[in-house]
């Protein structure tokens, strides 16, 4: 039974017979291309990758902070609207009326109890935005179910469900 050094060696033997036929210039040429290919494969296997991590790293924790410093301000802003009194159903719906009449014929409401369904068509990302911001403060509304569409011109279709009422906590 062969041990796996003398079937390396084995193996090998044709490639130092021939390593020994070059000339001294022609192994030291090879030694220099061999040396030279480590030295590719380094820094394509190490280094490299390893710098790219240090040049993008303070941009993606920027990026994180500011991710972080947003959801710090959507969180007090959680506490703020928890804090308020609850809006009784007639104010609530009077408040979701009137912002939803602001929206014109882009948005259709219909009330169903404790909750109410918008329909919108054709609404502006940053107006949409806008009332969302308002229902939510004003109405204490909240949205349940969401099926919207953006269209290339940015602007949103579809409905919009809201729970209307304080959330029970």
């Amino acid at each position: 039974m062969n041990s796996p050094n003398a079937s390396i060696a084995t193996a090998l033997a044709p490639l130092r017979t021939r390593w020994q036929a070059l000339a001294a210039r022609e192994r030291l040429a090879l030694g220099i291309a061999v040396l030279l290919l480590g030295g590719l494969l380094v820094w394509m296997i190490g280094v490299r990758p390893a710098v790219a991590t240090l040049t993008t790293a303070p941009a993606q924790l920027d990026a994180l902070d500011a991710q972080l410093q947003q959801m710090q301000r959507l969180a007090a802003e959680v506490r703020e609207l928890r804090a308020l009194p609850p809006v009784n159903a007639t104010q609530a719906e009077a408040a979701l009326r009137a912002t939803t009449e602001r929206l014109g014929s882009a948005a259709k409401l219909t009330l169903q109890g404790d909750r109410a369904s918008i329909t919108f068509n054709g609404v502006a990302g940053e107006a949409l935005a806008a009332w969302l911001g308002e229902v939510r403060s004003a109405a204490r509304a909240r949205p349940i179910e969401a099926n919207l569409t953006r269209s290339p011109g940015g602007s949103y279709s579809g409905t919009l469900v809201l729970a209307l009422g304080s959330p029970r906590s």
